[in-house]
């Protein structure tokens, strides 16, 4: 047995820390959390300041909706607050149970399963249906929870330029493997665009793939009736799109994810979904109020008129702005104006800060290097006013910062 190492000055682990913080100082990258007093609206309270919500993904308007809140009430007082135990163990109520057949026929399929969040629900998806030895095929621009999904797998990770019927047919008829699997956003959260979906569809089925969509941000907000991406489209049920994952946080206002397909994939996943297995379920009232949310997105469809108006007059007057060209394509309330320079960036969104405004600032990691942007979410609930001065104290706010040397148009 060798003697102990001596150990003099900073532990490794303490100087890591510091030196990863230092990093994200110098490239303009550390993330700093603020902190709302209240519930989340299109007004919310920070630090005593009154802000124009332009950076939630509460499309809807649902998350502060009354009846919601009602409903998370009575389900706790029927049910108390914790689930107590995996939905395995003893912590699969009635509620959840009623919620995961409303979103089975929400959607259009046979069963759907709850998962605490749309992260869970995408690792657990991944690590029961593909192995070592198959391929995933992935969008480059794919959120991050499917493509560490796809690493925590053990199969062979792929990835496809962004949205790229093309490459997609080209690689996946390179792919040695029997097994395939295609994986991609419905709406991609940094972008707001959506995926090809009918060519995936069919060059899935061409190939005999497996297609698994992720519509955490079409859900609730895209098709006649809300159904998402696919409702957009025109796809059919569980036949074009075998895994359908969504989000109840975003559209719908409360929290947790589901998987929806065939009984086949939900028994699977009962038995082999790490995420699932090994995790308390949902507070039973977090599902009472989501049925609740779930009926409102049902029957209200003025918000999502609403919603599209809101889009279109956001798009129409940066249209008439040098700006234009910064916005990326986009139907969705999410609306990305890069701006490349991290900087820049940052400055912008301080002035909007300043002025009342906050906008969501996006900056690499979460999107590539050299495409730092605003992320501009908006809801039903905002007002023709709101989106008039927003607009106004954007321009204002580009105007007065300055280009870096040697940017690229976008």
């Amino acid at each position: 047995m060798g003697a102990a190492c001596p150990f003099d000055g900073v532990p490794f682990w303490q100087q890591r820390l510091s030196d990863r913080l230092t990093q994200a100082d110098a490239a303009g990258l550390r993330r700093v959390r603020r902190t709302v007093s209240g519930p989340q609206r299109v007004s919310v309270e920070v630090k005593g300041r009154t802000l124009i919500n332009f950076s939630s993904n509460d499309y809807l308007g649902l998350a502060a909706h009354p009846e919601v809140i009602e409903a998370m009430q009575r389900g706790g007082t029927r049910y108390g607050v914790g689930a107590g135990a995996a939905h395995l163990v003893s912590g699969h109520s009635e509620a959840h149970e009623a919620l995961e057949q409303a979103l089975a026929d929400f959607t259009g399929r046979e069963r759907a399963l709850l998962f605490s969040t749309g992260y869970m629900a995408n690792l657990g998806i991944l690590q029961a249906l593909a192995e070592r030895g198959d391929w995933i095929l992935e969008d480059r621009l794919n959120h991050a929870s499917l493509l560490d999904g796809a690493r925590l797998s053990g199969a062979r990770l792929i990835r496809y330029p962004h949205a790229d019927g093309a490459a997609v047919e080209s690689r996946l008829d390179d792919c040695p493997a029997a097994n395939r699997l295609l994986v991609t956003d419905g709406v991609f959260s940094m972008e707001g665009d959506l995926a090809p979906l009918p060519a995936l569809v069919r060059l899935a089925r061409e190939r005999a793939a497996c297609l698994i969509v992720d519509d955490a941000h079409g859900l609730g907000v895209l098709g006649e009736h809300g159904r998402g991406s696919l409702e957009h489209w025109g796809l059919g049920g569980q036949d074009a799109v075998p895994v359908l994952m969504g989000t109840l946080g975003k559209a719908l206002g409360t929290f947790g994810a589901f998987v929806a397909g065939s009984a086949d994939l939900i028994d699977c996943l009962v038995q082999t979904a790490r995420t699932f297995i090994y995790t308390t379920a949902l507070p039973p009232a977090l599902a009472e109020a989501t049925l609740t949310s779930l009926r409102l997105v049902r029957e209200e469809s003025w918000r999502r008129q609403r919603l599209k108006l809101n889009i279109e007059r956001f798009r129409q007057g940066l249209a008439r702005s040098e700006w234009a060209d910064r916005l990326l394509p986009s139907i969705t309330p999410i609306q990305a104006l890069v701006l490349g320079d991290n900087d820049r960036v940052t400055s912008v969104g301080a002035n909007l800060s300043r002025a009342g405004f906050w906008v969501g600032v996006i900056r690499p990691p979460t999107v590539p290097a050299g495409t730092a942007r605003l992320r501009i979410a908006l809801s039903a609930l905002h007002t023709d006013d709101q989106i008039d001065r927003l607009l106004s104290v954007l321009k204002d706010s580009l105007d007065a910062a300055p280009e870096p040397p040697g940017m690229l148009p976008c």
